[in-house]
């Protein structure tokens, strides 16, 4: 089982010592994570793409191409690049570059969305929402698949008759995960279309998407592409040494979660409904080493995953910190599940 992190860049003010962290300082704070990631030997660093004052990462290439120049072996993926606002050639330009200076170790996962203001921001109307990624996705596949691109044009794609689109990848084509939250849709889609599916659990139980899951298999293999089908889930959490990982998490998860929650029409969020989440059956992967690990090992049967990414930057939290928090991550928690 592959284990790793992702992180969209969070910048604000520390809800517990007060500090101000810039994007200058979380950038190069963040670089410095990717680099102890690939130290104590995780399997993927994820930077999610967005366009609101609170988050540093706009461009996950560009960030992912300086994390390149200080790692080995660390896999290097956007989680997620919003496809339907960008172009498809420049995104995969972006990281066949990123593949090609890394040695081969760029993905690109690709998704919707969990936000709306690219959409505005690059000319797009939301009315187009799911066309623009279908449409979008379609060419991605395209253009991955081989060198001279022949594509027919769509209503929001141009017309491409065999021009080339380089750099090409190290390896024959760039892995492309689509990223999805739960819609049978969405995996029927990813299955039909033989890619990799990242399963965002971000509330609720997570065995509820034991379903989904199988959705997406049965779609992969009734298309022919069962030896295809890989599962990652990516989830909130946050790993501790001492046990005290919960209260570490909690005030810059709850300060994210509370700000949503005034812009789409939800409550604060108390301790009781977060120590709930973090329980067994609770969304959030939040504990000790053998706490996270039983927990991933127990959902592994019923979901049937390949991989695992946590978002333990989630908010504003101390630097120091997250390296513990990584370092624990790597050599405790890696270990046990792939023995497990």
């Amino acid at each position: 089982m592959e284990l790793g992190l992702y992180t969209f860049g969070d910048i604000g003010t520390n809800p517990v010592t007060g500090e101000k962290v810039d994007a200058r300082k979380r950038l190069n704070d963040l670089i410095e994570e990717i680099r102890l990631a690939d130290e104590v030997g995780l399997d993927i660093f994820g930077l999610g793409e967005h366009h609101r004052p609170n988050y540093a990462i706009s461009s996950p290439a560009t960030v992912l191409a300086a994390a390149a120049s200080v790692t080995k072996n660390i896999r290097l993926s956007s989680a997620v690049s919003v496809l339907s606002s960008d172009d498809p050639i420049r995104v995969f330009q972006q990281f066949a570059t990123l593949d090609n200076l890394s040695g081969g170790r760029a993905e690109l996962m690709v998704g919707r969305g969990s936000f709306i203001e690219s959409f505005p921001l690059f000319g797009y109307d939301l009315d187009d929402y799911g066309e623009l990624f279908e449409e979008k996705l379609a060419m991605m596949l395209a253009i991955n698949e081989r060198e001279k691109l022949n594509w027919p044009g769509t209503t929001h794609t141009p017309k491409v008759s065999g021009l080339g689109v380089y750099p090409r990848p190290v390896e024959e084509a760039l892995p492309i995960w689509i990223a999805a939250g739960g819609t049978p849709q969405s995996m029927v889609r990813a299955g039909a279309l033989g890619t990799p599916l990242a399963l965002a659990i971000i509330g609720g139980e997570p065995r509820r998407f034991a379903p989904l899951a199988d959705l997406y298999r049965r779609a992969a293999e009734q298309a022919g592409n069962a030896d295809k089908a890989r599962v990652s889930l990516n989830v909130h959490g946050f790993v501790g040494e001492d046990g005290k990982a919960a209260d570490l998490f909690y005030p810059a998860q709850k300060a994210v979660m509370d700000q949503l929650g005034r812009e789409r029409g939800w409550g604060p969020q108390s301790r009781a409904q977060y120590d709930a989440s973090c329980g067994p059956e609770g969304a959030m992967f939040v504990g000790s080493p053998n706490q996270v690990a039983d927990k991933i090992l127990g959902l592994r049967e019923d979901l049937g995953f390949d991989r695992v990414t946590i978002q333990m930057a989630i908010g504003v939290i101390d630097h120091a910190e997250m390296l513990k928090a990584i370092e624990v991550l790597g050599t405790k928690v890696a270990p046990l599940l792939r023995q497990g």
